[in-house]
């Protein structure tokens, strides 16, 4: 026979192994106390309390849909450059070997007492579907003619016209869009594997660091030498590079192709460049306007001078005769 243990023992064996309090009975996970909930007893709060939530979700917040669409209408509304390439699925170790060379290649590109650094471009990976949803908010999506809306859902502090309200949801459902649009533009080229190269400002400096790298073309953006970047010949980098294709871009609210955004990354001297022939050209126009008014009047007064002249030379005979007759 087995052996037998102390009376004493087997009591307190008996007593650690039943819950002494009705949180505990509650929580217990021995087939008597989960099947007798009442054992917690009629005057307990905790057998009156409500039946758990939901679990929470283990989805990292910044890759939800909810999120990603506030964080994509916020980079739109926000950002005054935006470069798109699609994208053949790179590696993990071929995007970390790309954005080491761009970033090597932004920094280099700062001039001294730029606004923009070269740590503050960033090239990421679009979710296309969610993108695409917050582009035509950003484009269309009003949340003052929401407001207006008698039917728009209340909440406690006002109308809910948010970019994940039932609102905007309502609106863009029925919203047809303008084929002249810059969404109707860009819609088409944000199909399938597709990465965005963000700037916080309009420099072409910058962009054109950024081309020589992403998108190389000679002679106006030639990729760096083997010897000034040798780095950028490795096999990892080079992999990386021949599975990204620019598609176009969006400076300002508008749709640049290709050669447009090429176009803004080959203008000399950036802003200021630009700003010096902008003031170039308005001073053109003006010294050729005020040109145009001045040959006017000085055609006028040459027509006048010439039959003044005329008319003295014809003159100057009948004077002559007269003379001779006195």
């Amino acid at each position: 026979m087995p052996p037998r243990l102390p009376t004493q023992a087997a009591r307190a064996l008996r007593r650690l192994a039943t819950p002494s309090t009705p949180i505990a009975r509650y929580l217990s996970t021995t087939t008597p106390y989960l099947a007798a909930p009442s054992a917690a007893g009629p005057g307990s709060s905790f057998a009156r309390m409500p039946a758990p939530p939901n679990p929470p979700s283990a989805r990292p917040p910044e890759t939800r849909k909810s999120q990603l669409i506030r964080t994509y209408t916020s980079l739109l509304r926000t950002t005054p450059l935006i470069l798109f390439f699609q994208h053949s699925n790179l590696t993990a170790d071929e995007w970390s070997a790309v954005r080491r060379e761009l970033n090597n290649a932004l920094d280099a590109a700062t001039p001294e007492g730029s606004p923009v650094l070269g740590s503050d471009v960033h090239l990421q990976v679009l979710r296309t579907r969610m993108f695409n949803v917050a582009l035509k908010l950003a484009e269309f999506y009003d949340p003052e003619v929401a407001k207006a809306n008698p039917n728009t859902q209340q909440g406690r502090k006002g109308p809910l016209v948010h970019d994940l309200s039932m609102a905007a949801y309502e609106a863009m459902k029925s919203f047809e869009v303008p084929e002249d649009s810059a969404y109707a533009q860009i819609s088409p080229l944000l199909c399938g594997p597709t990465a965005a190269l963000v700037f916080p400002a309009v420099s072409p400096a910058h962009l054109a660091a950024a081309l020589r790298i992403l998108s190389p073309s000679p002679p106006k953006f030639p990729a760096p030498t083997r010897k000034k970047s040798p780095s950028y010949y490795d096999p990892l980098v080079q992999n990386g590079l021949q599975k990204l294709l620019l598609v176009g871009g969006r400076v300002e609210g508008d749709v640049f192709d290709v050669e447009g955004v090429k176009w803004v990354g080959g203008i000399e001297g950036g802003l200021d460049g630009l700003r010096a022939q902008l003031v170039y050209i308005l001073q053109s126009a003006g010294l050729g306007l005020t040109n145009a008014l001045e040959a006017g009047s000085k055609s006028l007064w040459l027509t006048l001078e010439g039959r003044k002249t005329m008319l003295e030379e014809e003159g100057k005979p009948a004077e002559a005769e007269e003379k001779k007759s006195e």
